[in-house]
């Protein structure tokens, strides 16, 4: 069996949380220099100070604002890419789980990151200034469940399917306390996502004027690695399509199918560098009987970045 091939995961709204990345950026002089460049960067184009907002200051000034959680993730996993490709750890491929294709395409060759976090941000606003307020809900059940109950149907919209028992769903602000209560009344392990707007789904359709417009004021280059989409659960490019950046946002994201489709072709190393770590776990959920592949994350909530960086390291010499 041929060596396996990295590939760099990068997830998207709902995997950040207070201080994400902070032992990290307090440890490793690399990546704490590419987050503060990062942050000036962020501060030049939307006028938003990310890293203290998210480092020190206020639970809910980091996470209530889409404006700050949108380029707060891109930094923070694009940050964490680079430094990965400082310690000569390459990319096979990128792949992309809604707004972490912004970050996963710039890795890839398709975009420099100045125009990246641009679209970050613009995309964040074009939410602010189209969509009512909504959220999401992932549920730990069979994704059949969705089409079988009409408490969830009528109300939300099936957001993605990250591996067979885990999935997500989209809805408006009105409807999100209903669907978890009778996801509770039920006994269905659920979680809502910490995200303001219903992505995924037809709740965020008025922003896809304003958001397209923008990405049609500059051209995007061939990427030079594989893109992977979890829209398409396909490799894409090298010239990404043109309503690449909405349809990601917009359509479910197929996570699982997405895995199939790469477990169909080699062994790889799927490295998480989201803030969360969240994709490593759906990997291991996803991943066929008898795999060779292996998921990997670095930063976590549980303050061990520092110790899952060297782990990573030492495991890739």
């Amino acid at each position: 069996m041929s060596a396996a091939k990295n590939v760099f995961m990068f997830s998207g709204q709902g995997s950040q949380y207070y201080q994400m990345g902070k032992p990290l950026f307090d440890s490793d002089d690399l990546f704490r220099g590419h987050m503060l460049r990062l942050d000036a960067l962020a501060r030049k184009l939307g006028g938003k100070r990310v890293l203290e907002a998210v480092h020190t200051g206020s639970k809910a000034d980091a996470f209530d604002r889409t404006l700050l959680t949108h380029p707060a993730i891109f930094m923070t996993e694009y940050a964490l890419a680079l430094r990965l490709i400082d310690a000569g750890i390459e990319p096979d491929a990128t792949l992309g789980a809604s707004l972490g294709s912004f970050a996963a395409a710039a890795i890839a060759g398709c975009m420099g990151e100045e125009d990246a976090m641009a679209a970050v941000i613009e995309q964040a606003k074009s939410f602010e200034d189209s969509c009512e307020r909504g959220g999401m809900i992932a549920i730990l059940a069979e994704p059949a469940l969705y089409e079988d109950e009409p408490f969830l149907h009528a109300r939300s919209e099936m957001a993605g399917v990250n591996f067979d028992k885990h999935f997500a769903v989209a809805a408006g602000q009105s409807d999100l306390d209903a669907i978890e209560a009778e996801l509770k009344r039920r006994g269905i392990t659920h979680q809502r996502l910490a995200v303001s707007f219903a992505f995924h789904s037809r709740w965020i359709d008025n922003a896809q004027s304003q958001f397209s417009a923008f990405m049609r004021t500059f051209p995007l280059k061939p990427s030079t690695r594989p893109v992977v989409c979890c829209d398409r659960a396909a490799v894409v490019g090298p010239v990404l399509p043109e309503d690449f950046f909405w349809r990601v946002v917009r359509r479910p994201i197929r996570f699982r199918d997405t895995i199939a489709q790469l477990e169909q072709h080699q062994a790889h190393r799927y490295i998480d560098v989201g803030p969360s770590g969240t994709l490593a776990t759906f990997v291991k959920y996803a991943l066929p009987e008898g795999s060779a592949s292996t998921a990997h994350a670095v930063l976590t909530p549980y303050g061990q970045d520092r110790r899952n960086l060297d782990a990573l390291l030492a495991a890739t010499r």
